[in-house]
């Protein structure tokens, strides 16, 4: 139980501070935007909609986002760059994050267990599976980057 609650205690700093570092990044975003060429596009009806919709409905928006994958950054970005007020935004972060964190611990230091185990009893099958492990991370990256540069390829030569 201690195990569980130490890396609980870190993953949910690490997610504070990683998600309320987002939150800046896209308050800064929004505000420089706001001074750009684009603020005129930025005051519009629907823009100024969406900024009060998300002032005021986003925060289950971030509280949620943390159960997901991919779309925690996103939801935190947005909620700054749309200037979601501190008030509703630190509560959605402090339950979203304790949400994450607390199932990251439990899961993560259960597959790790679930590993240790597997090298205990039958090291070349451990063996064998982080491999494979490894092999599909190498070939989803090597499709993903031969991807990229077909398409970026495609774009490069015609405007030669």
């Amino acid at each position: 139980m201690d195990k569980i609650a130490l890396t609980a205690g870190a993953l949910y700093v690490i997610v504070l501070l990683r998600a309320s570092g987002t939150f800046a990044v896209g308050w800064l975003a929004g505000a420089g935007a706001r001074r750009s060429r684009f603020a005129g596009r930025l005051s519009s009806a629907k823009v100024q909609r969406a900024e009060r919709a998300i002032q005021r409905w986003g925060a289950p928006v971030v509280a949620v986002s943390f159960l997901t994958v991919g779309f925690q950054t996103a939801a935190n970005f947005l909620a700054g760059s749309m200037r979601m007020p501190l008030p509703r935004y630190l509560p959605a972060l402090f339950v979203g994050g304790a949400a994450w964190a607390l199932i990251y611990a439990t899961a993560g230091l259960g597959v790790l267990e679930v590993l240790e185990r597997l090298f205990a009893e039958r090291t070349a099958l451990g063996v064998s599976a982080v491999a494979v492990l490894l092999l599909a991370v190498c070939a989803v990256v090597v499709y993903r980057r031969r991807r990229a540069v077909l398409s970026s390829g495609d774009t490069v030569s015609d405007e030669s």
